[in-house]
């Protein structure tokens, strides 16, 4: 395997990339300064032949970002997805592009199976997210049925671990749950969370989703696959196990309800990967959760 990364500074590209040296997968993952994705020119002018292109890129940040930057979020996602399959088809078209949806991309009112994945309407809020996913989807499969290229369409739910990103973005759920309390724990302060708690949501260790995502592309899987824990629980739950973990009392923890929360509940059918996958990673939530804990308390991310 000679895989192209996209997106290879985020989270999941730093553990995928990470996981090619442990296992010695030759890859390229060019940085932004390297190969800006908005310029198809850049794109162009490689000249090395992939056997797959992982695209892991996206423009995008966790909590209300995605409600004030609607319009720069689809030209720039559009422009990133439309260069990456033309340069698959045009410059690459031995190479098997794996990519990256969103449960977002699904509708609230019908189950998250992959049959559903392009049908009824996303939650308002990550609308234009979920479309660009939708039609960075059909675009494979334009290109698939027109030159018959190859594509595996991976729909994760939330992922968490260790090493996180520190550079001031907002942080996913997991991750802002786990700072806010180890933040009140090391002030002595209550923690305030968004919303009333209620809201359910799925995590998956990012270490389980790539080894699953590599059985995947190693058993040649094609079409759409989504990849999650198949279990979710609400917000109270999750902070009651961080609370549990870092020796906190959650009677301390208080939640807003007026803040923004997005979807209630994005819960995963995962049968169709446990069918095509007997060895299915995931790991338990208190083991991944210590993990992450213990990285925040190594970093002290929670600082920052």
């Amino acid at each position: 395997m000679k895989a192209f990364i996209t997106g290879g500074g985020g989270f999941l590209g730093n553990h995928l990339t990470h996981y090619f040296q442990e296992t010695g997968i030759e890859y390229f993952a060019p940085t932004r300064g390297e190969i800006d994705l908005t310029d198809f020119t850049k794109l162009k002018s490689l000249t090395d032949e992939f056997s797959h292109i992982f695209h892991l890129a996206a423009h995008t940040q966790a909590g209300d970002w995605c409600l004030t930057h609607p319009g720069e979020q689809w030209i720039v996602n559009q422009q990133i997805n439309t260069n990456l399959l033309s340069w698959w088809s045009g410059y690459q078209p031995n190479a098997k592009l794996i990519s990256i949806g969103t449960s977002c991309s699904y509708s609230p009112n019908l189950p998250m199976v992959e049959n559903n994945y392009l049908s009824g309407e996303p939650i308002g809020s990550l609308y234009t997210y979920a479309m660009t996913k939708r039609m960075l989807l059909q675009g494979q499969r334009a290109l698939s049925q027109q030159y018959g290229l190859k594509f595996l369409h991976v729909i994760p739910s939330t992922l968490y671990g260790p090493s996180y990103h520190l550079d001031g973005r907002q942080m996913h759920f997991i991750f802002d749950l786990i700072r806010k309390i180890l933040l009140g724990k090391h002030l002595g302060e209550e923690v305030c969370l968004w919303g009333d708690g209620n809201q359910r949501r799925e995590l998956i260790h990012v270490e389980d989703f790539i080894l699953n995502l590599m059985s995947l592309v190693s058993r040649d899987a094609e079409g759409e696959f989504n990849l999650g824990a198949g279990e979710d629980y609400p917000i109270r739950d999750f902070a009651e196990v961080i609370s549990k973990v870092v020796n906190f009392d959650s009677k301390f923890i208080v939640y807003d309800e007026a803040r923004y929360v997005g979807a209630k509940a994005k819960l995963l059918d995962i049968t169709k990967a446990r069918a095509f996958l007997p060895e299915y990673a995931n790991r338990p939530l208190e083991t991944g959760i210590k993990e992450t804990v213990n990285w925040f308390l190594h970093t002290r991310a929670f600082l920052k």
